[in-house]
């Protein structure tokens, strides 16, 4: 999907393990990705199976994430909500883990969210735009007209975001 990067990290290694950089602003920006990072988030989740998600911010508060997985795994998702864009209401969906150290970018206009495929996951947010409560927004993880296929039955999901309407737009 346009504006949104697997980023892979480049390792320097040696007898000791390696080193990496997750993040660089200017580089970010040279790319023409977003480079200004206002807000760090944690989510730790107890069970494999449970969803958090599908979340954006609406205008004028969109935000720019980048997402890794520090703990456990996730099946990663984000909707493209461009109404101009060729993958408008499609999804994407990328495992994250501990282990395989990638990160996703996820451009503003575009929904969020996860599946735990490990007990006692946790992840880390890098957003660029502080949060403005009044302009949350979400789909539900199982609206049928997105029709995200988890990889997990969905164990755990929060009321609120169970509650969400159908896609309308």
């Amino acid at each position: 999907m346009k504006g949104a990067y697997i980023i892979e990290l480049e390792k320097r290694e040696d007898h000791r393990g390696f080193f990496a950089r997750t993040w660089d602003g200017s580089e970010f920006e040279e790319r023409g990705l977003v480079g200004r990072v206002v807000q760090q988030s944690i989510s730790f989740n107890n069970a494999s199976g449970t969803v958090r998600g599908m979340h954006y911010q609406k205008a004028p508060y969109q935000e720019t994430k980048l997402i890794r997985c520090t703990r456990g795994g996730i099946f990663d998702v984000i909707i493209d909500l461009r109404p101009v864009s060729p993958t408008f209401k499609q999804w994407l969906g990328i495992e994250l883990t501990a282990d395989n150290f990638r990160m996703l970018y996820v451009p503003k206009d575009f929904a969020h969210g996860f599946q735990t495929l490990q007990t006692e996951t946790e992840v880390t947010y890098l957003i660029s735009e502080a949060h403005h409560p009044e302009a949350e927004a979400a789909l539900r993880y199982n609206d049928p007209v997105i029709g995200i296929e988890w990889p997990l039955p969905v164990k755990i999901v929060s009321k609120k975001d169970a509650n969400r309407p159908d896609f309308s737009r």
